[in-house]
């Protein structure tokens, strides 16, 4: 029988992410996307915690309420505001942070997190630090933004973005190939895959450490 997984996005763009590495003949996906609540805590600051809290618990139960078999979330920041203790839903979730949490986390040596979204820098650090710290993993990370690149993939100029975003990472690169170099967020993905060929080095991604984990997930989750 097909299963269901509920999809939620802060962003359109990674259905297509999601829909590439994951949709199979067992599962079907579907995509839920809000790209309002992340812009409404940036720009109204009357939008509190607790409202932002109560609004990302009401979509996961609504997704629930569709009759899915399984929820994944993509967006770090949802899962950082997630309440689990108040959520009124027992149809298991999938947070997509979580396996690339325990990739990072095996890392000993120095290594280097790229973004191009500042708005999630500090929900997913917050929540690798926090997992780091119950895993006992000590990291050593420096993190690093790539200014000016994100409102380009919002304003779906996608071939700009692709450009800057390589440039940038093809120079970390060129200048110290020993260096480990990882992007977090799913529209960064493509183009480090792409590098990884080009250039024949590893560079960790969250899609990439999703489909190790995901089969055996939700073995355990539909079994």
């Amino acid at each position: 029988m097909k299963r269901k997984i509920g999809c939620l996005h802060a962003h359109y763009s990674n259905i297509e992410y999601i829909q590439k590495a994951i949709a199979s003949n067992d599962l079907e996906l579907v995509h839920f996307v809000d790209p309002g609540l992340m812009s409404r805590i940036a720009s109204d600051e009357t939008f509190d915690l607790t409202k932002a809290q109560n609004k990302v618990n009401e979509q996961i139960e609504w997704i629930a309420s569709t009759k899915v078999d399984a929820i994944l979330i993509t967006c770090t920041n949802y899962i950082a505001l997630l309440d689990d203790e108040k959520l009124k839903t027992s149809v298991p979730i999938i947070k997509i942070d979580e396996p690339f949490f325990h990739y990072v986390c095996s890392i000993t040596e120095p290594q280097v997190l790229l973004f191009t979204n500042p708005a999630t820098v500090e929900g997913t650090m917050k929540r690798l630090n926090e997992f780091a710290t119950t895993h006992a993993k000590p990291i050593n990370i420096d993190v690093q933004i790539i200014e000016n690149t994100f409102e380009l993939i919002m304003q779906g100029k996608k071939e700009q973005y692709v450009n800057e975003l390589s440039n940038y990472i093809k120079g970390l690169l060129i200048s110290n190939q020993n260096k480990i170099v990882s992007v977090a967020q799913l529209s960064m993905v493509e183009t480090a895959e792409k590098i990884e060929c080009e250039m024949g080095l590893k560079i960790g991604n969250p899609l990439k450490t999703l489909v190790t984990h995901i089969e055996s997930s939700l073995q355990g989750l539909f079994s």
